[in-house]
């Protein structure tokens, strides 16, 4: 595959530059096996739909042409699950939950990775982060019946916007 290099003007990062060095969507970690994609997220409505509004230019127009956002606040009606499963970006830096290279966090590490970007050492970081959300799979697998989308809406819509699929669970 040829390289490719991304250069993203946006709100938060200016003159920023990445290489796309594999395929759309192949070539994860064996370890990484997302059950929904960017655009999938995107259309059933993930973080408010507030997440992603100044940056459309870097990913293909497809994603968000059903996409659910809102480019003046975070909307808790726009979830999949109508509810706030957000911490504050406040939040996400007070834990070090960013890398600098991904300000927006985990989720514009995951698009950017979908689209082919790699960074040894942040996608080994931030798939131990993925890895993590099994907890509250568990957590909802055991205290709700399955199929049940009501039980715990909250942590399902925490745990959807890792790319699992917590319709299923």
């Amino acid at each position: 595959m040829k390289k490719k290099i991304v250069i993203v003007n946006d709100k938060m990062q200016k003159n920023y530059k990445y290489v796309l060095s594999e395929p759309v969507g192949r070539n994860f970690d064996p370890e990484f096996k997302p059950e929904l994609t960017p655009k999938q997220m995107l259309e059933m409505g993930v973080f408010g739909g507030k997440y992603m509004t100044d940056c459309r230019k870097e990913f293909p127009a497809s994603w968000f042409k059903k996409a659910k956002l809102c480019s003046e606040r975070h909307d808790p009606k726009l979830n999949y699950f109508k509810v706030n499963a957000s911490q504050p970006l406040l939040v996400w830096r007070k834990k070090r939950w960013l890398y600098k290279d991904d300000p927006r966090g985990w989720f514009q590490w995951y698009c950017r990775y979908y689209m082919g970007r790699r960074l040894p050492e942040e996608d080994r970081r931030q798939i131990k982060r993925w890895k993590a959300i099994k907890r509250h799979i568990a957590q909802v697998r055991h205290n709700c019946d399955r199929g049940n989308l009501e039980c715990r809406a909250r942590q399902r819509q925490a745990i959807l916007h890792w790319a699992y699929d917590s319709r299923k669970i």
